[in-house]
């Protein structure tokens, strides 16, 4: 069975970074596309950013530039590196793989002003 489980979260203050964790178990991460998708409060969930099974990386526009996704094949997890976080980031934060419907738990992310 294929588990992800996010974590990493918290709440910080705007301007700080933060890096969440998705780990895999009956699964192998490094052959697979991987999203990382945000849900705030009330609204839907949109994409992140993806890292494909070459390593090859997509962003979001609102992202770009400050968030990066990374993969630590020996412990297969991927990494979302968030940096100069805004308070518009605060959501709730999932990673999937994609084409599938496994998805992690969620891990809250949270920004102050």
């Amino acid at each position: 069975q294929v588990q992800l489980v996010e974590s990493g979260g918290g709440l910080v203050q705007a301007g700080e970074s933060l890096r969440l964790s998705c780990a895999a178990s009956g699964s192998t991460l490094s052959l697979k596309a991987i999203g990382w998708y945000r849900q705030a409060p009330g609204k839907q969930r949109d994409l992140v950013g993806t890292i494909s099974s070459f390593g090859t990386t997509y962003y979001a526009d609102s992202v770009k530039g400050r968030f990066t996704i990374s993969r630590d094949n020996a412990k297969n997890t991927v990494y979302l590196q968030m940096n100069s976080l805004k308070p518009e980031d605060t959501a709730v934060y999932y990673c999937t793989i994609i084409g599938t419907h496994y998805w992690g738990q969620g891990t809250q992310v949270t920004v102050s002003s």
